[in-house]
């Protein structure tokens, strides 16, 4: 391998390599691997801490550098290996390019607007899981959800999540998810997960339509791809992202602990309330009672009560009597005078009604001459053609009557 290392050296060293980041990682000691990539293969890179602390930029999967170095063999494994010395940015790679154009048309749809965005359900009935059931990332969520709500039913909906079929296969998973939605209500919310991996291993999540897809949820969706510095297409059209696909159950079932606690404190709350309100009422019977105080003593006063307004009742009768008393004596004098008054009134009326009913007397006409005369009936004789010669006739004269008869 020695032998191999020296004769790389020496025909290509130094070299200069331009490629695309996968696979970044940097170890605690301070150094850094990746593989740098192109259209026709790989190869491994190496960068030690003090050439990665000379670096002015952060590079992450997908990002397009060249990397200046040398060649070397690393013997434990036997492969070709780049010992990286500098690294500057060389331009975006092919990847990451797609996806920053694929980004902005889906953003200029609306399709990653704050508006679509919903609230995860408070308590969920139960829970949906899009992921491989091979994958690590659905032995979390499973773990993470039997911890926080083992009462929940959990719903896998199986897709490959790397791969050419990975697509359609994440987009049929989705599609079954909304229809037992539709029809059964299941899965009140829905997660998407997959563990970490490279910009090319996440790549399904960026495929667009498995994005449009996500984005006809009818129930709220929380993406939970990769580790938290990486971001899909998928992150930005759910309804929430997650860092992690353990967070991303966390995210959408709270603890069981925590909403017993939460029980607790307000059953806490609820019994003070209670007390609270019965020692209120307690205060309000005692001032209460103190206002009543002995029932003798309320009766005491209410004869006391009785009494004066009994006095005050007497009083005033005895006040109005005494009125209509000093009224009826008034009376009793200005009546007998009124009497008279009215008696004389009338006594001139009825001499003036004799007097003038004494002028319309016949028998004053009769004194002067004049007899008033009448047939056998009663009748009244006023004119010469209500006789007939030979009839019988009455004439009342003033000191008495004549029977006379018609001649002609």
């Amino acid at each position: 391998m020695r032998a191999i290392a020296d004769t790389l050296a020496a025909r290509f060293n130094p070299v200069a390599v331009r490629g695309e980041i996968a696979g970044f990682s940097r170890a605690a000691s301070g150094h850094c691997y990746f593989s740098l990539k192109d259209e026709t293969g790989q190869v491994r890179c190496a960068m030690f801490r003090r050439a990665a602390e000379q670096l002015n930029f952060s590079p992450r999967d997908g990002q397009r550098v060249e990397a200046r170095g040398k060649l070397d063999v690393y013997g434990p494994r036997g492969d070709l290996q780049l010992l990286v010395d500098t690294l500057q940015p060389a331009g975006q790679g092919a990847l990451f390019e797609q996806f920053l154009r694929l980004k902005a048309q889906l953003e200029g749809e609306g399709l990653f607007n704050a508006a679509r965005k919903r609230a995860l359900p408070a308590q969920p009935h139960s829970i949906g899981v899009v992921t491989s059931l091979g994958a690590a990332a659905l032995r979390d969520v499973v773990t993470a959800l039997r911890r926080r709500v083992p009462h929940l039913p959990v719903v896998v909906y199986p897709s490959a999540v790397q791969g050419l079929q990975a697509p359609t296969e994440l987009c049929a998973a989705l599609k079954t998810a909304y229809r037992r939605h539709a029809e059964t209500g299941e899965s009140e919310v829905l997660l998407l997960v997959r563990g970490g991996g490279s910009m090319e291993d996440l790549w399904s999540f960026n495929d667009e339509s498995v994005v449009r897809t996500v984005a006809q949820a009818p129930m709220p969706v929380v993406c939970g791809v990769g580790h938290e510095t990486d971001f899909t297409l998928a992150d930005f059209v759910a309804d929430l992202r997650a860092p992690t696909p353990t967070a991303a159950a966390e995210l959408c079932a709270p603890a069981r602990d925590l909403r017993l606690g939460e029980l607790a404190y307000l059953l806490e709350r609820m019994n003070e309330a209670a007390y609270g309100a019965v020692d209120q009422r307690a205060q309000q019977l005692d001032r209460l009672a103190q206002r009543m105080g002995r029932p003798s003593a309320r009766v005491h006063g209410s004869h006391q009560r009785l009494s004066a307004l009994q006095h005050r009742l007497h009083s005033a009768l005895l006040l109005a009597s005494q009125r209509q008393h000093g009224r009826l004596q008034a009376l009793e004098g200005v009546l007998p005078v009124a009497l008279q008054r009215a008696v004389d009134q009338h006594s001139r009326r009825l001499q003036r009604c004799e007097t003038s009913l004494g002028l319309l007397d016949p028998r004053l006409v009769l004194e002067r001459g004049y007899a008033f005369l009448t047939d056998t009936q009663g009748l009244a004789i006023t004119r010469a053609s209500q006789a007939r010669p030979g009839q019988a006739l009455r004439a009342t004269l003033a000191d008495g009557e004549l029977g006379l008869t018609v001649d002609s």
